[in-house]
């Protein structure tokens, strides 16, 4: 199959070769691109001045005396003030708040967290304790629990040593204190009790208990490995159910009063020891050594709470003034301007506002650059912009600008411009627009940088990440990504300078809610710019590729064949448009429409004909059968315009069949006029359709899909090298006929087009196993 394919595209590379240059004008082979249109002056002009009017809107009335000038006159007041100084009140205030206590609460899965640990270890001791079996395991009216304990203790050697001393009358030595309990309460047993069934009971407890208690020594649970074994394992069952409850009492009363963040470790073993001491021993001794383990902050921040704090420190510190008398010098000639000289020159309308030209200057050299470069970055990868395109990518970056000026830096709409950009001219030119507007704002900005910075960090990830989406759900889930990438940023920005944690956390989650905001509303906006600037979008054309839109519904009730038709052409065009790496979604999307004008008479095209009667023998007229044929364009460019299709997808319907020759009924008027001399010569531009030719790549793959779609069809038994020979000859066709002039297909694609067009037919005719007739039975 491979060396039939090689020989058939040397074949088709020869003919190529030998008729393109002399069949088709101005051919230029590989790299032939249609011309770049020329911006208008006027547009560019427009574009300079109102961004730069938009972004340097500081430089219009700007204070020539402000802080850190010099004087160039001695300038008195013209009457006794008291001028207000924003800056320093700014100064007092930003000052309080630093110095401010931040405000907590408890933080309830903190806290369930932290009890749940605490849990954990008491399941753990628990499982530990019921390893070394039930505790007491003897009457404690025999023995009591303290000697019960001691015994479970004993080795096998010092149980026996322990019992020679109970039998012997005289003590061989003094026993310890314990051992003596031990001896006197088993020697006070067996004299009292007389059944020595009853003694021996006794002792299999006490042994049993011993092997039970060094098998659970032998096997303690990691996380108690700190833990005093002899201690966990002391408590009876009532002193274990009593110590649960008590841990878990004094673990609440720490929690409820609350841990804050960075609290020391010894202000917290402090707390837990303070919550024990009046507990019993072995309680107080578990506690101190269980409740430092799990102790952690359970408080957080109150994000309102800190904000109704702000809000009252801000009311509480007085705005600052600055007191001058008539007639006083403010600043004297050659002095440099203080905060305080400033905030009187103000108050007084002596700062000598205007327009900064050299500020202005400055900000058009640098939007002049910017646009330089969208228009080098643009020209590379979207050569075929028009003043549309141009007009709306104004419009988006003039209104991130614009926005700064009338509500500030918070809400601008550049998340919503990196989405736009990068979801209609994709994730290139929209991170190259961010980018350009991310260095241009900060020239009619005095502070906030950091803010920007997040701003840019989220519509630079929006810009980058929409264009693989393909669905609205798909994009309001990046508008989640988008805030928390604008939250996070801001975070650990204004975390490295400095400021205070109370003060980063409520800006944090507004500048992420913003970031939000602005994802819907461009959400919301979309569809109507698609529609506004005739754009196509991946989610714009899989909303029409949707085969229950009206027109297509209406093609497959009313065409059904010509819909099969269309399927099958829509295979081989994807699969060729995939190979070559052309717009596959617009392929589809276009194909699907491309004989939607066959609704308004099906019954003349072939593919709708159910029966044997065919509407052309009936007319015998093959002009007025070609115009019918031909109408199927226009009709088709009728309904498409009604359903307000986008522009690129319209223009599959006429360039699929660019300026062919309708070649049967030509050939049947060739005919007609050859029998009756009295009939007009055959004009060969009555049996032409319309055009243009296909004007991009895809509109020319699916030209060629489209002519082969019936040949291929027609191929029931064919061998690979048949359809590949039929394949090779459409492609000459339609070369020698000049259609793909304009399309930018090259040699080398014709070549893996037809061996695309195969492997798909191959798909399509693969052979199956013949099952065998049913026989019916006979009745």
């Amino acid at each position: 199959m491979k060396k039939l394919l090689r020989s058939q595209k040397l074949r088709l590379d020869r003919w190529l070769s030998t008729t393109a240059a002399s069949r088709i004008p101005n051919f230029q082979g590989v790299g032939n691109r249609r011309t770049l249109k020329q911006q208008s002056p006027l547009l560019l002009a427009v574009s300079v001045a109102a961004l730069t009017s938009v972004i340097g809107h500081r430089f219009y009335h700007e204070p020539q005396l402000t802080i850190g000038t010099i004087a160039p006159e001695t300038i008195k007041a013209p009457d006794s003030a008291q001028a207000p100084d924003p800056i320093a009140t700014a100064d007092a205030r930003e000052k309080a708040l630093r110095d401010a206590i931040s405000v907590y609460m408890v933080n309830s899965s903190l806290t369930a967290s932290i009890q749940a640990e605490l849990d954990a270890y008491l399941a753990d001791i628990q499982k530990f304790r019921e390893s070394a079996g039930k505790f007491p395991y003897a009457s404690t009216r025999i023995l009591s629990p303290a000697v019960q304990h001691f015994l479970r203790q004993q080795n096998t050697a010092e149980f026996q040593a322990l019992l020679k001393q109970v039998n012997a009358t005289t003590p061989a030595s003094t026993p310890r204190l314990r051992a003596q309990a031990a001896i006197t309460a088993l020697r006070r047993y067996r004299e009292k009790e007389k059944d020595r069934a009853q003694w021996s009971k006794l002792m299999q407890q006490i042994t049993q208990s011993q092997q039970n208690y060094q098998a659970a020594l032998g096997d303690v649970p990691p996380r108690l490995q700190g833990f005093s074994s002899q201690a966990l394992l002391a408590f009876t069952e009532p002193e274990w159910a009593m110590a649960k409850k008590r841990l878990r009492t004094a673990l609440k009363r720490i929690l409820t009063q609350g841990i804050p963040p960075g609290l020391p470790v010894a202000v917290m073993q402090q707390a837990a020891t303070v919550q024990v001491e009046n507990y019993p021993a072995r309680v107080q001794s578990l506690g101190l050594k269980l409740l430092p383990l799990v102790l952690k902050p359970n408080l957080s921040i109150d994000p309102r709470g800190n904000l109704r704090q702000r809000e009252r420190i801000a009311e509480q510190i007085p705005t600052t003034f600055v007191p001058i008398r008539k007639d006083e010098i403010i600043v004297k000639a050659g002095d440099p301007i203080s905060q305080s000289d400033f905030a009187v020159l103000e108050h007084f309308g002596l700062s000598r506002r205007g327009i900064n030209w050299l500020g202005l200057i400055g900000t058009l050299a640098a939007v002049s650059g910017g646009i330089a470069v969208f228009l080098v970055v643009q020209r590379r990868c979207r050569p075929d912009f028009g003043r549309r395109d141009y007009l709306l990518v104004l419009i988006l970056s003039a209104s991130a600008s614009l926005l700064i000026w009338t509500t500030g830096l918070t809400y601008t709409s550049l998340p919503a411009v990196g989405l736009l950009m990068g979801s209609f001219y994709g994730p290139v030119l929209g991170a190259t627009v961010v980018m350009i507007l991310s260095g241009l704002i900060p020239l009619g900005l005095s502070s906030g940088f950091m803010e920007l910075g997040a701003i840019a960090a989220g519509s630079l990830i929006a810009s980058l990440v929409v264009r693989q989406r393909r669905s609205r759900e798909e994009i309001a889930l990046l508008g989640v990504i988008v805030a928390i990438t604008q939250g996070i940023t801001l975070f650990v920005l204004m975390t490295v300078s400095g400021a205070p944690v109370y003060s980063i956390l409520g800006l944090s989650l507004i500048q992420g809610l913003v970031g939000l905001g602005w994802t819907i509303v461009a959400l919301g906006v979309s569809p109507f710019i698609e529609h506004v600037f005739d754009l196509v979008t991946p989610i714009r054309l899989a909303e029409l590729a949707n085969p229950n839109r009206p027109l297509l519904k209406r093609l497959s009730k009313e065409a059904p064949g010509t819909f099969q038709h269309t399927m099958f052409v829509a295979t081989l065009a994807e699969a060729g448009a995939s190979a070559l790496g052309c717009n596959v979604e617009l392929v589809r999307t276009g194909t699907l429409y491309h004989d939607i004008g066959k609704m308004h008479d099906p019954q003349f095209f072939i593919e709708n004909q159910r029966d044997t009667t065919n509407k052309h023998d009936l007319l015998n007229d093959p002009w007025q059968s070609a115009e019918i044929i031909k109408k199927h364009v226009s009709e088709g460019l009728v309904m498409a315009r009604k359903c307000r299709l986008p522009a690129a997808v319209q223009a599959f319907i006429p360039e699929h069949q660019g300026t062919m020759v309708i070649a049967f009924f030509h050939h049947q008027a060739q005919q007609q006029t050859a029998a009756n001399p009295d009939l007009d010569p055959v004009q060969e531009s009555d049996f032409r359709y319309p055009g243009p030719i296909p004007q991009s790549r895809e509109t020319g793959i699916v030209m060629l899909a489209d002519s082969c779609e019936a040949a291929l069809r027609s191929l029931k038994d064919a061998t690979p090298d048949l359809a590949l020979k039929t394949i090779n000859k459409i492609f000459k066709a339609r070369w020698q006929d000049n259609q793909l002039v304009e399309s930018h297909l090259t040699r080398d694609e014709l070549n893996v087009l037809a061996e695309v067009f195969v492997e798909v037919w191959l798909q399509f005719h693969h052979k199956r196993i013949p099952y065998p007739t049913a026989t019916i039975p006979p009745k």
